[in-house]
């Protein structure tokens, strides 16, 4: 005969997509009661808009309503307090032992904008793509939570990570380059992330702590453009090498790439270069470099924040093909080894430790 016990280790089944683990452990089931046949229990999510709380729900009801006597299952949903909210993710970091012992990522290399639209994760994808072509162990964090596009240029079929002994395995690429973006983990990736901050950044924690990485000689993180919480989440809770600017040829970028390379410069995060995208277009007929969006002003935003020009990239039709097929793997990119040679002239073998533990000694 079914009891209470019975039920609450039925929902232990039901997974939260997003966390890759069981509603019950991240305490989301409130209220639980059985009477007369009847389950009822509230449901608290991580936030109201959560994109899989149907699923889940679904899930757990066709579950229940399996069981000996369950006649009928009725589910409310509210939104967790941020104290509910801290005590997962919390929990989630300081489970993270498995992954932390398994992973030895050797470099840490983060791609940041001022602004949007300059191109940052390209830079981020092609930057993958040449280090792994020189035959290192390479992976790419999605951190950009609410804008996520690595997946859609690196992959052209769909893939899930899966749980391991060691925590959450990344997916792979035809070429091997390891993944994790919030991308991979929705039903639906057209699905709009609605998180507040605190939210944002416990799953970019997740992210670095919870994935099997393994052996990785460097691990790129894409970053969301701006100064916004998600980029001081990575440059104050990972041991970075350094930072990579990326920007265009109008003044508005490069105003904005050098608050970015402010905040860099607060947390004591090194800058290693600057690479201007979108910086001409070669004529097909002739081989003239024309500048679309006006002089290149790589040379005074490196001045001004005091790091070296990795290199000027062309605006290619290529690329957007490529990478909108996601077989941006196939872009020869040639242009892009000088880049990848200086970033790798000037990278520090020795991370600065996070921001965060630098603070606490």
């Amino acid at each position: 005969m079914t009891d209470i016990q019975d039920i609450r280790q039925t929902l232990q089944q039901v997974m939260d997509p997003e966390l890759n683990r069981n509603i019950v452990d991240l305490g989301m089931v409130h209220d639980l009661e059985y009477e007369d046949g009847e389950v009822s229990f509230t449901l608290a999510l991580t936030t109201i808009a959560c994109p899989m709380k149907e699923q889940m729900v679904d899930d757990a009801r066709r579950r229940l309503l399996a069981l000996d006597d369950v006649e009928e299952v009725d589910i409310g949903m509210r939104e967790m307090t941020d104290q509910e909210k801290e005590r997962i993710f919390g929990q989630s970091q300081q489970s993270a032992g498995a992954a932390a012992d398994y992973n030895n990522i050797k470099h840490v290399v983060a791609v940041l904008s001022g602004k949007g639209g300059v191109g940052k994760s390209t830079v981020a994808a092609l930057l993958a793509i040449l280090l792994g072509r020189q035959g290192h162990k390479v992976g790419v964090l999605d951190a950009d939570i609410t804008g996520p596009s690595i997946p859609k240029m690196l992959l052209h079929e769909s893939k899930r990570p899966m749980g391991g002994p060691q925590g959450i395995l990344p997916v792979e690429s035809d070429s091997g380059i390891k993944i994790i973006s919030i991308n991979l983990l929705l039903a639906d990736p057209d699905q709009a992330v609605i998180w507040r901050g605190p939210l944002i950044g416990g799953a970019i924690k997740q992210f670095w702590g919870d994935v099997a990485w393994g052996e990785l000689d460097y691990l790129v993180v894409d970053l969301p453009p701006g100064t916004s919480d998600a980029s001081l989440t990575v440059m104050q809770s990972m041991p970075l090498n350094g930072v990579v600017l990326v920007t265009t040829p109008q003044d508005l970028a490069g105003m904005v790439v050098r608050k970015a390379s402010s905040m860099a410069e607060q947390l004591d995060i090194p800058v290693l270069g600057v690479v201007e995208n979108m910086s001409y277009v070669e004529c097909p007929n002739c081989g003239e470099k024309i500048e679309l969006f006006g002089t290149s002003k790589a040379s005074e935003v490196t001045a001004r924040v005091g790091a070296p020009l990795l290199g000027r990239l062309p605006i290619h039709p290529e690329i957007s093909d490529l990478a909108d097929k996601g077989h941006l793997e196939g872009y020869e990119a040639e242009e892009f080894d000088v880049v990848v040679k200086k970033l790798l002239e000037v990278m520090p073998e020795e991370a600065h430790a996070p921001a965060a533990q630098r603070s606490s000694q």
